[in-house]
């Protein structure tokens, strides 16, 4: 079965950076979740400037769609969903398949 990458751009409500916090929940929570082969969180490098007011992106490895299926009700994620949805002005999810 083909994995699936399961990218979230996240811009924060103007005059907030809940990067350091949002990597602290994504670390406590996401790990515990059959089929999560490995998540990654954090604010971008790039020179480029070309983040489009995006400050921080998570990215969760799966080991199939099923995995990623059964993720997104997974209690688990909850917090996570939750922290973003709380304190964000824009969010884009993008799920890429193998």
């Amino acid at each position: 079965m083909a994995g699936v990458t399961h990218v979230v751009l996240v811009a924060w409500e103007p005059g907030t950076d809940r990067s350091a916090e949002a990597d602290a929940v994504v670390e406590q929570h996401l790990a515990r979740i059959g089929g999560v082969e490995s998540v990654r969180s954090g604010t971008s490098v790039s020179t480029e400037g070309l983040e489009d007011g995006f400050d921080w992106m998570l990215v969760v490895r799966f080991r199939d769609r099923a995995a990623l299926e059964g993720y997104l009700p997974h209690p688990e994620h909850r917090p996570v969903a939750e922290f973003i949805g709380a304190g964000s002005e824009r969010v884009v999810v993008f799920d890429l398949g193998d």
